[in-house]
């Protein structure tokens, strides 16, 4: 068979495929989706030119981060919609064409929205969700986020499912095996998952407390998270604890009931000082200091009598336990100032010696 042989078949063989095309109006279903396609350009400008610019002149924040989220999700829906109602157009296409087709465009229409709203629900933070902040605390809304992003997740794996139809009837009934054996695979998991949901309900702690665990680890609670609680130290170190081991442990929150932290400052003065001066002197002290809190105010104790000097306590009041160490350092610079100006000894432990004549051989030493 020669070179024009096979050209002349091959010419044949696709005019004979552009037949059979015709036949299903492709160029009345291109056209469809031409229109279609237009008709979300059209979206995208009524969203992007109208309904975002109503939604900023609102004092509510909401709708312009709802039409920020739908915004791209609609326009692709319009469009695969067109090839939907293209592929539907009479006459029917061939199978298998004409039942997977339909099903591979109702599959991108959940993914556009299903993966739309799930990167939303990650990017949700405290910067961009101030208005919902405003309403529950930051606990309870990361929490929300975790739960609702698992949520969406199982359900956009089932509804794939049914646009596939999978009977799911063998899956339920199988479900309480598979459930016995995830729990044995990943029970340390399930403890987790079911720890953080304890601490949720028992409000221990929240987002921005600072809290102290019975092993030592001091910080800011910076994620309450479905498997575990992440803690900021004050070295800026950024600790994981699962939420089994949190909702066993003795917590101390420094943050609750009120967010006020109480700082001790133990000081001591010889004994031949005035000590009307010194409670005044201390209190001076703390009302000079602008970052302390104003109530409750700040209070002067005597404690006791030492060996080398009698002791004061100045009891002071923190707006954020996170500032204990700063202001401590603080106050101390300017209780040594001010004790230097007003002439008040901060004494320290000392011995005398005395050395008294005795026999030439053995002089007696007495230490006082």
């Amino acid at each position: 068979m020669d070179i024009g042989t096979i050209q002349e078949i091959s010419k044949n063989q696709f005019l004979y495929s552009l037949h059979e095309l015709n036949q299903y109006h492709l160029a009345q279903r291109l056209f469809m989706i031409l229109c279609y396609g237009l008709l979300a350009k059209l979206a995208d400008i009524f969203i992007d030119r109208l309904l975002l610019r109503l939604a900023a002149r609102t004092k509510w924040e909401a709708d312009e981060r709802i039409m920020e989220i739908i915004h791209r999700p609609i326009c692709w829906t319009i469009f695969l919609l067109g090839i939907s109602h293209a592929i539907i157009l009479t006459p029917a296409l061939p199978p298998p064409w004409a039942g997977i087709l339909p099903k591979v465009i109702k599959t991108l229409i959940l993914m556009v929205w299903w993966i739309s709203l799930i990167q939303e629900i990650t990017a949700m933070n405290e910067h961009n969700m101030s208005w919902v902040l405003q309403k529950i605390d930051k606990t309870h809304f990361y929490m929300i986020k975790n739960i609702s992003r698992i949520l969406l997740l199982f359900t956009g794996i089932l509804w794939g499912l049914v646009i596939w139809d999978v009977n799911l009837t063998p899956l339920f009934a199988s479900a309480g095996i598979i459930g016995i054996a995830i729990a044995l695979a990943a029970k340390d998991t399930l403890a987790n998952f079911f720890g953080g949901i304890a601490l949720f309900v028992d409000a221990a702690y929240k987002v921005g407390d600072y809290i102290i665990l019975d092993t030592g680890e001091r910080g800011e609670v910076v994620e309450v998270g479905i498997r575990s609680t992440k803690i900021k130290t004050r070295d800026d170190i950024l600790i994981t604890i699962p939420n089994s081991i949190m909702s066993t442990s003795k917590i101390i929150n420094q943050s609750a009931p009120e967010p006020h932290y109480r700082i001790r400052i133990d000081v001591g003065v010889a004994y031949d000082s005035d000590l009307r001066q010194v409670e005044k002197t201390l209190l001076k002290v703390a009302k000079e200091n602008k970052a302390l809190a104003e109530r409750p105010e700040p209070r002067v104790r005597v404690r006791h009598f030492a060996d080398s000097a009698i002791l004061f306590q100045l009891l002071v009041w923190v707006q954020d336990p996170r500032h204990r160490g700063r202001e401590t350092h603080n106050l101390l610079k300017m209780i040594h100032s001010a004790f230097n100006d007003n002439n008040i000894e901060i004494p320290f432990p000392q011995h005398n010696v005395h050395l008294q004549p005795a026999a030439k051989e053995h002089p007696a030493i007495i230490i006082e």
